[in-house]
């Protein structure tokens, strides 16, 4: 892998002997998102200022692409990252539009071009056109979020760096924006470097965590590495005894489990049609997909009852937002939004949308059946799986 930043031996002094960060080395590669976390004052956000200098080391080197930042014009370096903060940030007297083009503007890109982008991203995060001319005020909290985002990918830097970005907001919008920007990441390959307090937040999104504790790194390791083998006690209390589970190494991923040829139906089939597949399939709701297999929407017994008097096809009712996860997800991931969310099932997709499975509630109590009672190997207790837990926690809430 390329190494894009890279800590040698860095550490932060301020006046009066109080040291923020002390002597860290940590390499990140290209297209990771590294998620820094740790208790208040332990160093994890002067780590990541110190990568655009909003606050420079005292010794040691910080380099991006082999390049020592200190020998760079601090404003120029700082264009060329993306930056993404709580707050927000958006200039309150422009219009979103003059907001999310506003680096590449200080750049001289022609305005085409800013148009062009901008256009491009706002769509991205499933916002009209029309918003480009409105004001952040106009905007809810979340609207206001995404494109502080897509603000930060506007210049098309290669690094962004994100200061507890959705710490502020509601747990449904948080959750939305935080598989928002995994998707972004993935999509577009960007490196990402991001400060939270929140583990179950760095779990879901991190590639590698970056653990801190008064100023130093106790463990740098993927989310599973971390989970099954934390470096101290310090990490096993931060983590929490609840997700201290291994995770069984043979189930790990959402394909290992999903149930394949889920009930789908394409959006002309007619009501008639529909309620057909579902009785022949024992289902109440089916998946809908256009021709090439893709994912389009759903539709539901109850809607279907509601308007089968009107509705002449499938397409005429049925509902467009459905909840997917990609082939490759983490099934601990998985199931936490199961259960969170209520849901009794997630389609698969693969990386083209198009539907390759299906996760059922069912199909998790099957897992959990399995790791309580086993196959009969006493050694096996019911503590050994995340799944278990996950179960227990959220029946108790």
């Amino acid at each position: 892998m390329e190494t894009v930043i890279e800590f040698k031996n860095v550490s932060k002094v301020y006046k009066g002997g109080k040291v923020a960060v002390e002597n860290i080395n940590l390499s990140f590669d290209k297209g990771e998102f590294i998620v820094f976390i740790g208790t208040s004052g332990s160093g994890k956000t002067t780590s990541m200022r110190m990568i655009n200098r909003m606050i420079e080391p005292t010794s040691g080197e910080i380099l991006i692409n082999g390049e020592d930042i200190m020998k760079k014009d601090p404003v120029k370096l700082r264009r060329k990252i993306g930056y993404v903060i709580q707050q927000i940030g958006l200039m309150p007297h422009m219009t979103i539009f003059n907001n999310i083009v506003l680096v590449p503007k200080l750049m001289k890109w022609p305005e085409d071009k800013q148009r062009e982008i901008a256009e491009d991203l706002i769509k991205k995060v499933d916002l009209p056109l029309e918003y480009l001319d409105r004001y952040p005020s106009e905007l809810s909290g979340g609207q206001q979020q995404r494109i502080g985002v897509i603000r930060a990918l506007a210049a098309d830097q290669d690094i962004i760096l994100m200061d507890e970005p959705f710490g502020a907001l509601d747990p449904i919008t948080r959750d939305s924006l935080q598989e928002l920007l995994k998707e972004l990441q993935k999509e577009l390959g960007k490196t990402i470097v991001f400060v939270t307090h929140d583990m179950d937040e760095a779990l879901k999104l991190a590639d590698r965590i970056v653990i801190m504790q008064e100023g130093k790194v106790v463990q740098f390791d993927t989310p599973d590495n971390i989970l099954s083998a934390p470096a101290n006690q310090f990490v096993e209390d931060f983590i929490g005894e609840d997700r201290l589970i291994q995770a069984r190494p043979t189930i790990q991923t959402v394909e290992q489990v999903m149930l394949k040829n889920p009930a789908s139906v394409t959006p002309g089939k007619s009501i008639t049609d529909a309620i057909k597949i579902m009785r022949d399939r024992r289902v109440d709701t089916l998946l809908v997909t256009d021709d090439a297999g893709i994912l389009k929407g759903f539709v539901d017994i109850e809607s279907i009852d509601l308007n089968r008097k009107r509705a002449t096809s499938v397409g005429d009712i049925m509902s467009t937002k459905v909840y997917f996860v990609r082939k490759g997800t983490l099934l601990r991931d998985t199931v936490q939004r199961i259960l969170k969310r209520g849901f009794k099932n997630v389609p698969v997709v693969d990386d083209h949308n198009r539907l390759i499975g299906i996760v059922t509630r069912a199909s998790l109590v099957d897992i959990v059946y399995d790791t309580i009672w086993g196959d009969g190997d006493e050694s096996e207790t019911p503590n050994e799986n995340p799944l278990e837990t996950t179960v227990s926690k959220e029946s108790k809430e």
